[in-house]
């Protein structure tokens, strides 16, 4: 299986390195990277230039937002006639079997439109916190409710789905991969690929966009909008399910935003909207946790500082 791997990076200068070094690594051998410089003022495109690799491609373009570097790179290797696509952030990397666990998986169920794997968040005190089971078969009413994967460096997506579903939109700033999951949803099944081991290792960045967007409500709405607008997915599942899904969804948005507000200190805002989506949609579970924000202890435990961590090289399986 030939893998088209797309890179959207933005001053990520420091990260990049240990980003494609975990590619280089990788037991699957069937692979092209293309890294899109997305205007970056730091060194991040010298860092994708030192590698001799001829796999390893460079696009530099001016600043126009992630999704549009990620709809750069699809168009740039759509002529190389990939069989799948992984979307790697600049400031991730991959356990060496990841590229090989995913295609086996996309090989084995062939009814799929993606292969989804483990992945673990690291912050920067180095603390290691892997994800539950990825999910798997139909997925389009979860995705509905909330974004179920990390980012795209643990999915492996088909060509022709992603031929299907076209190019993430670029009128969305936050949220457009929740979004563009939601697209590929509507075209069919995920297969989940059987490892307790993750596969994609995902940088916390205390500060950097998408922490800091966490705790806004209205970061929010423009994709929960352009998602639950959707006049395909609309006329797919009719009105009153879909309104019944967004009211899940609202209460979803209230629980993170909470939930990261306590994280980030602000525990007074953050209870109020911990609050507000037990309210809405009322949970055992959720009631017994909100009980952890007032010591800041499991899902609530504030983000560490620390000295930037350098790649943590996984074994393969």
């Amino acid at each position: 299986m030939r893998i088209a791997i797309i890179v959207p990076a933005f001053n990520v200068a420091p990260f990049l390195r240990d980003t494609l070094l975990s590619v280089l690594q990788q037991t699957h051998r069937d692979w092209t990277v293309v890294v899109v410089d997305d205007g970056s003022t730091d060194a991040t495109a010298a860092v994708a230039a030192s590698f001799a690799d001829d796999r390893i491609r460079l696009i530099r373009q001016d600043n126009a937002g992630v999704s549009a570097a990620r709809n750069r790179g699809i168009r740039s290797a759509a002529s190389l006639m990939p069989d799948a696509f992984l979307f790697l952030d600049g400031d991730d990397w991959l356990a060496p079997n990841a590229l090989a666990l995913l295609a086996n998986t996309l090989d084995a169920a062939p009814w799929a439109v993606a292969a989804c794997g483990r992945y673990a968040r690291v912050g920067p005190d180095g603390a290691c916190r892997p994800s539950v089971a990825p999910p798997d078969g139909c997925l389009l009413e979860r995705l509905l409710i909330q974004n179920l994967f990390a980012n795209g460096g643990h999915l492996l997506i088909r060509r022709e789905a992603i031929e299907s579903v076209g190019e993430f939109r670029t009128d969305l700033c936050y949220g457009e991969d929740w979004e563009y999951w939601t697209r590929l949803a509507s075209q069919g099944e995920f297969a989940a690929a059987r490892s307790p081991a993750p596969i994609l290792f995902v940088r916390e960045r205390p500060g950097g966009a998408t922490l800091s967007n966490a705790t806004d409500p209205t970061a929010y709405q423009p994709a929960m909008e352009a998602i639950h607008r959707n006049p395909a997915i609309a006329e797919r599942l009719g009105r009153s399910r879909l309104a019944h899904l967004r009211h899940r969804a609202e209460a979803e948005m209230a629980w993170t935003v909470g939930r990261e507000m306590v994280r980030h200190g602000r525990q007074r805002d953050g209870l109020i909207w911990l609050a507000r989506s037990v309210r809405s949609a009322p949970s055992p579970r959720r009631l017994a946790l909100i009980g952890l924000s007032w010591f800041r202890l499991g899902p609530f435990r504030p983000y560490q500082s620390g000295a930037q961590q350098r790649f943590l090289p996984v074994a393969p399986l």
